[in-house]
């Protein structure tokens, strides 16, 4: 199912687009980040995915091989639109997801609890996100250092140096 856009998602793109971090070489803050959340959860796969207008893109992931993936596919579409971390404890069986390529095949997840980055003015440009294949129960899931972790991603992502034109007079 794919998610309606968020109703601000002109101001979304925008804000993205500020922060010049799309299609980024990896930066090793960011790598740290994914590995704890992986760690943390104990799951196959953690990720740093930001939206823009037709695809996921991967600033930092750990378990997976592409940097990308459609817009369409992504957990992530879903979480961008909720106040709070969203937990799937088990994919095949929710609505959303269930017919999912990414839940029918590799990397098949099941489990998925991503918390959004939103800007300091409100704008939600992804999630930090962790994905396994085998199902969890949803309401066991801790979702504070998750959402400790995606407040400290977006902090790093509003405040790393941009390009050396920017600081020009």
């Amino acid at each position: 199912m794919i998610p309606p856009l968020p109703p601000t998602e002109s101001l979304r793109l925008q804000a993205l687009n500020r922060l010049e971090i799309l299609d980024t070489e990896q930066e090793a803050t960011f790598d740290r980040i994914t590995d704890l959340a992986a760690y943390l959860y104990r799951t196959e796969i953690a990720t740093i995915s930001l939206l823009d207008m037709n695809r996921q893109w991967f600033k930092a992931c750990v378990g997976l091989k592409t940097r990308e993936t459609p817009r369409d596919y992504a957990f992530c579409a879903h979480a961008i639109l909720q106040d709070d971390v969203l937990v799937i404890g088990d994919a095949r069986d929710d609505e959303r997801f269930n017919d999912n390529p990414l839940v029918t095949g590799p990397p098949f997840i099941r489990f998925y609890a991503g918390a959004p980055l939103r800007t300091s003015d409100g704008h939600p440009l992804g999630t930090l996100c962790v994905i396994d294949s085998t199902p969890r129960k949803a309401v066991e899931v801790d979702r504070r250092p998750l959402r400790d972790l995606a407040a400290l991603t977006i902090l790093l992502m509003e405040n790393r140096p941009r390009r050396r034109s920017d600081f020009a007079p």
